[in-house]
């Protein structure tokens, strides 16, 4: 369904198009996902003043929800701009990061989708069982249980939503309830990086500013995402310096690098 042409193309529309994605997202990787969307060739804004999140809403081209601190006004800001991107037609990106972990978390999980009705879901396997009321554990953010555990409960919340949800890990699998595309690429190391998760969801609103196909947009998007992971890893000699290389690779990316790095295997 997806091939390196593919998600090629979708990468030169986001360097052509440079859209200006609005992210409502958390103060731990605040710095690192605007780096992320910047090299990748996207416009990036941190917008969370709820006297302004409208109007940011309203010239954006996407829009990124990330829950990792929340507070009231910012769950607030979350359901105001999500409206006003929903009333646009902008493409709404969610990350329910941590829920299942607290009442406070699967409450405000609760109002975002039901209020804003986003069009990607992007989380690891315990946080979308959680949202799919499956019963499972969330290890503060950090999921308890492998991707395609949540399989069932990603489809089934795909269904309920008519999002496309995205489960992150090892394997990534990305659906509509009906489709099912799996992208193998990706490094463990990525996983001792803060926030990589996050950073996955900011280049979702990148690439789905750009395709209006969302299930292809965030195939293309998390299949950028492993492919630059997995290479920064060949070059890392721990945590700190991944985070360099991915960005460095990020920004360097083309097409031949897509194609000797992408594994094809998706069902």
């Amino acid at each position: 369904m997806i091939n390196a042409q593919s998600i090629s193309a979708d990468l030169a529309a986001v360097r052509q198009n440079n859209p200006l994605v609005h992210n409502i997202t958390n103060f731990v990787v605040m710095n690192n996902t605007a780096n992320a969307l910047l090299a990748v060739g996207a416009s990036p804004v941190m917008a969370h003043a709820l006297e302004e999140v409208n109007d940011m809403a309203a010239i954006a081209s996407a829009l990124v929800l990330n829950m990792g601190t929340l507070n009231p006004e910012w769950v607030e800001a979350m359901l105001q701009s999500g409206q006003t991107a929903k009333a646009k037609g902008i493409p709404v990106v969610f990350d329910p990061v941590g829920v299942g972990a607290t009442p406070y978390r699967n409450q405000a999980a609760a109002q975002i989708l039901a209020q804003c009705r986003p069009d990607i879901i992007r989380g690891n396997a315990s946080e979308i069982m959680a949202l799919a009321k499956e019963n499972t554990a969330t290890k503060g953010v950090d999921s308890t249980v492998a991707t395609n555990a949540a399989l069932n409960a990603a489809q089934t919340l795909a269904l309920e939503t008519g999002a496309i949800v995205v489960i992150s890990g090892a394997e990534d699998l990305i659906t509509n309830g009906q489709q099912l595309i799996r992208i193998k690429n990706g490094a463990e190391l990525m996983a001792k990086v803060t926030g990589m998760g996050c950073t996955a969801s900011a280049l979702l609103g990148a690439f789905a500013a750009v395709n209006q196909n969302l299930l292809l947009a965030a195939a293309h998007g998390m299949a950028v995402m492993s492919i630059c992971g997995e290479r920064a890893a060949k070059k890392a000699a721990g945590p700190g310096s991944l985070q360099m290389h991915f960005t460095d690779i990020l920004y360097q990316l083309d097409e031949k690098d897509i194609t000797d790095t992408f594994i094809e295997q998706q069902s």
